[in-house]
């Protein structure tokens, strides 16, 4: 596994993998067992140049392939997945920690994206429009933006950094991707590598491994790019959206979230212990639409909370290449200090830890809170680690008050015997997403995916690929004389 890492911790500018030329070396670490992986020399704001350069003077051959030749690209890109899938979900575990049953869940939906986006090459079609103009015809065309740049999160890399890549590419942009630093390879060079053995021409996608310490902010500021296509922490969000507008460029924005799991007073509480359960815990509680506050009435609190805790007690905490764990390592030491303080902070305020998570290196246990005062900070916040909220309410109105008092508006859940019941519930929330009678923690690829408040701007998957990384171009073509006033 340590060549896997060691091949691929490069940067990858215009078709060549080249050390950069920066001054410091991005170490990339195994979380749970502290093993140094690979070094990588930072690139620099000139290579960054570089690879816009390269992005700008590919993409145009690239608009102009046919479709379907596009499209028999990412058809190999997904066969390039598929055999090397038992290499790629141990870098998963090996790099960010993930355990086997979060890999393989990552490579499912990245395959299920790379094969939409296959599809996506053929639907950029145009119109044809109407005018009140005698003998005018409106065409309205539908093109690539040009070029893309992706900055891409630690917690699912693989497949977040594949999400905007493939139908970015697909839809006849060039992109340069930029992982974060803590998952340099799987949600970097990995996907530079699979797009590479896929024939991708060279050029077309690049792959910049640094830091804004480096580089300041010239991946966002350059001229070439004309989208951004940013998933990561609502702080760093808004400083995107900040310098893409003063560049008025087109920010996409995948943001944090503080997710409400709500079980009403006719839900099947064993059923909704078991998605509160894998939408607070799934990959140790790093995931944006995990279910970070549980509302539960205050008719079944009982029953859920000593079946809720049980359950997570049961959890099993430790090796993530364990296929018996459950809870892994968190990505790196300083988040799992920052989550063990919360804990410490919240109970010292007047929480009641029903479970007090410690921590043992990175790994952290799972923790369980209840007894928190309304106006906590912990239920303002997003928790990215093993940590539950339960909230006790009064009826559907007081839920709903409860989960819309938060900042953020990305995913949600409400569980209830009552289907239309519990549609109604989840209409009055404001949420960009919202599932009910199952967990908080989902995603498909032509379901419209993104968040409100807090939590973003735009929408990725399916029809919404197209808005976010293509625009529209008007022709009109006079067919007979028009009649102007001098």
């Amino acid at each position: 596994m340590t060549s896997f890492f060691t091949d691929l911790a490069q940067q990858y500018v215009d078709g060549e993998w080249r050390p950069g030329k920066g001054s410091w070396d991005i170490i990339d670490f195994n979380p749970y067992s502290g093993e140094k992986l690979a070094s990588i020399t930072v690139a620099t704001a000139d290579e960054v140049d570089q690879a816009y350069r390269a992005a700008e003077r590919t993409q145009p051959d690239w608009a102009d392939t046919n479709p379907y030749a596009r499209r028999a690209v990412l058809e190999k890109a997904l066969r390039v997945v598929e055999e090397r899938e038992d290499e790629i979900g141990e870098a998963i575990v090996a790099e960010l920690g993930g355990t086997r049953l979060k890999a393989g869940f990552e490579l499912h939906l990245a395959k299920e994206f790379l094969r939409e986006a296959a599809q996506l090459t053929l639907r950029s079609t145009g119109q044809i429009l109407p005018s009140p103009t005698e003998g005018k015809e409106n065409r309205v065309y539908r093109l690539p933006v040009g070029v893309v740049g992706v900055i891409s999160p630690f917690n699912f890399p693989f497949l977040l950094s594949l999400k905007s890549v493939a139908p970015a590419l697909a839809l006849g942009n060039a992109v340069v991707l930029k992982p974060h630093q803590n998952t340099p390879i799987c949600g970097g060079t990995l996907i530079a590598k699979v797009f590479e053995e896929a024939g991708l021409p060279a050029g077309l996608l690049n792959v910049v491994v640094t830091d804004i310490a480096e580089i300041g902010d010239s991946l966002l500021e350059h001229p070439v790019p004309q989208v951004i296509s940013f998933t990561g922490s609502d702080r760093i969000g808004r400083h995107v959206a900040r310098v893409c507008a003063a560049q008025l460029k087109r920010a996409v924005l995948e943001l944090g979230g503080n997710s409400a799991l709500i079980v009403l007073d006719d839900a099947d509480v064993d059923y909704a212990v078991d998605a509160a359960v894998f939408s607070r815990y799934i990959h140790q509680g790093q995931v944006c639409m995990a279910a970070n506050r549980i509302l539960v009435d205050r008719a079944v609190e009982r029953e859920f909370t000593e079946k809720f805790v049980a359950k997570v007690a049961s959890l099993r905490v430790g090796d993530p290449a364990d296929p018996a764990t459950h809870i892994g390592p968190l990505i790196s030491s300083s988040q799992a200090d920052a989550v063990s303080k919360l804990v410490e902070e919240t109970v010292a305020a007047g929480a009641t830890a029903l479970l007090h998570g410690r921590a043992e290196g990175n790994v952290v246990s799972p923790s369980v809170l209840t007894g928190l005062a309304a106006d906590a900070p912990v239920l303002q916040q997003e928790i990215f680690g093993p940590v539950a909220l339960l909230v006790p309410f009064d009826g559907e109105d007081e839920a709903v008050r409860i989960a819309n008092d938060t900042p953020y508006g990305l995913s949600g859940a409400v569980h209830t015997g009552n289907i239309e019941r519990g549609v109604r519930v989840g209409q009055r929330i404001r949420t960009g997403m919202i599932h009910i009678n199952d967990g908080t923690v989902h995603d498909e690829p032509i379901v419209p995916f993104g968040g409100e408040k807090n939590s973003g701007l735009g929408r990725l998957n399916g029809e919404s690929m197209l808005e976010a990384f293509t625009t529209q171009k008007w022709i009109s073509v006079q067919h007979g004389r028009s009649q102007f006033p001098f």
